[in-house]
C-alpha cells in the first residue's frame, strides 16, 4: 500500500500539489477585484444612461399627456359656454 496514489485532500487541500503560495493567491484576488470593479463601474454607467433616457421619455410622455387632457377639457368648456 506504499504505492497508493495521494488522496484528494493531499492534492487539492491546503499545501497540496496544486496549492499556490499565499502571496500569489493574494495578488490574483486583488487583480480579480480590480477587474470586477472596472466591469461593474462600466455596467453602472450604462445602467445610469438607460435609466436617464427612460426617465426623460417618461417626463416627455407625461407632459404630452397632460397637454392633451388640458386641450380636451378647454375645448369642452369653450363649446359648452357658447
Amino acid at each position: 500500500m506504499g504505492t497508493e496514489a495521494p488522496s484528494w485532500a493531499d492534492q487539492w487541500g491546503t499545501g497540496g500539489f496544486g496549492a499556490m503560495d499565499e502571496e500569489e493567491s493574494h495578488k490574483s484576488k486583488k487583480e480579480n477585484d480590480s477587474n470586477k470593479k472596472n466591469s461593474s463601474s462600466a455596467g453602472l454607467g450604462k445602467a445610469k444612461a438607460v435609466a436617464l433616457a427612460g426617465a426623460q421619455k417618461m417626463k416627455n410622455g407625461t407632459s404630452i399627456g397632460i397637454k392633451w387632457v388640458r386641450s380636451k377639457c378647454q375645448k369642452k368648456n369653450m363649446t359648452s359656454s357658447s
